[in-house]
């Protein structure tokens, strides 16, 4: 049976919800829906679903680093956008970090986050090739 390691980002919501930012299971890594909080734990780049869609992508990739995994090792991405129009903006982010990598991917529109302030939440999946 493969041993679970799990992440905290240090978001406040983690403990709340009871979840990880990231759980790893053997080679798999799973991050959660992240939104853009600072290491303070408040929302960056207000109205800037570029700047927060950039937040959302650090936090995961310090999450999947935690677990031994590489944003070459992302094989899926999840883009929830409040603002559809926005899709746009947070894809051309989305190619600057996955450009090379291009891993499967989905945008959506959902109608609001836990925060009114947060444009965006990100979901990142990766299969790491060594164990």
């Amino acid at each position: 049976m493969s041993q679970r390691r799990s992440v905290s980002s240090g978001s406040p919501y983690e403990p709340i919800v009871g979840i990880s930012r990231a759980v790893r299971i053997g080679n798999i890594v799973a991050v959660a829906g992240t939104a853009p909080l600072g290491p303070n734990g408040k929302t960056v780049g207000i109205g800037d679903a570029q700047a927060q869609a950039r937040r959302c992508f650090e936090i995961s990739r310090a999450a999947l680093e935690q677990l031994g995994a590489r944003l070459e090792d992302v094989v899926r991405t999840r883009i929830l956008l409040t603002r559809i129009e926005d899709w746009n903006g947070v894809a051309k982010v989305h190619g600057e970090i996955f450009r090379d990598i291009r891993p499967v991917n989905t945008i959506m529109q959902v109608s609001r986050f836990v925060d009114p302030d947060w444009l965006i939440e990100t979901e990142v999946d990766a299969v790491v090739n060594e164990p």
